[in-house]
């Protein structure tokens, strides 16, 4: 393996030395992601109707737990990428999904709706520094990359609860957009505590990016259950 994959990482403020438990509440709080992922597994096998889509988002969920533990116990730089790929996966799964479940895209349609969303997302970052000629992942403490998926949430919850000219507001969509719009706003708050984890080291050495972790998983499983529901009231498979 080349060197530069070993090369320790430094990230967050609890991170003092180089043990493997160099980050005890970062890494023990990655606990949240499985019991998100259980419950979430556990919800979809006792519904009454089979989700695979929400199946395999619970198991994606499972597997950023124990990337996240990886990075935050090994804190070498393969180690990150175990930590934020599935993530990645995660949010453009879930995108995808919603283009079908909620919007009722056809698959073509889901798939170039993602595919555009992914190119905004990898060029979000570059384009916010040049145009100010600071690095927004230093402002934002790395948080920059989430704010493509905060957007993503934010209009997918407006199309929910804002209906097409002409046309009622469905009992299943006015939930989904209710779910979506308080995940949203758990979203924010977990956003909030993984970018001030760094400035707020002098005075609460422990950091907060234990509770984006906390805060995160429950984001998580809201969006797999809030999807879940509504493909149950939607009365049919949808996506």
């Amino acid at each position: 393996m080349d060197a530069a994959w070993l090369e320790p990482i430094r990230a967050y403020c609890e991170r003092t030395g180089s043990g493997f438990w160099g980050e005890p509440l970062n890494a023990v709080s990655n606990g949240a992601f499985l019991i998100a992922a259980a419950a979430a597994a556990l919800r979809e096998r006792r519904g009454p109707m089979r989700d695979p889509a929400a199946r395999a988002l619970s198991a994606l969920v499972l597997i950023v737990g124990i990337g996240s533990f990886l990075f935050h116990t090994l804190a070498l730089r393969w180690a990150m990428l175990a930590d934020v790929i599935p993530i990645a996966l995660f949010i453009y799964a879930y995108f995808l999904l919603a283009m079908r479940r909620f919007l009722g895209l056809g698959p073509a349609g889901a798939l170039g709706a993602t595919l555009a969303f992914a190119a905004f997302g990898a060029g979000l970052a570059p384009l916010l520094d040049a145009a100010t000629g600071l690095s927004s992942a230093d402002l934002s403490n790395g948080s920059i990359d989430y704010l493509p998926a905060v957007l993503a949430l934010v209009g997918v919850t407006g199309a929910l609860l804002i209906p097409p000219q002409g046309c009622a507001l469905g009992p299943a969509r006015r939930e989904a957009g209710r779910r979506l719009l308080a995940i949203a706003g758990l979203f924010l708050a977990s956003l909030a505590c993984r970018t001030l984890d760094r400035a707020l080291c002098a005075g609460w050495p422990t950091g907060t990016h234990f509770l984006w972790h906390a805060l995160n998983a429950g984001v998580l499983y809201g969006l797999i259950e809030t999807a879940r529901r509504f493909r149950e009231r939607a009365g049919g498979p949808i996506g």
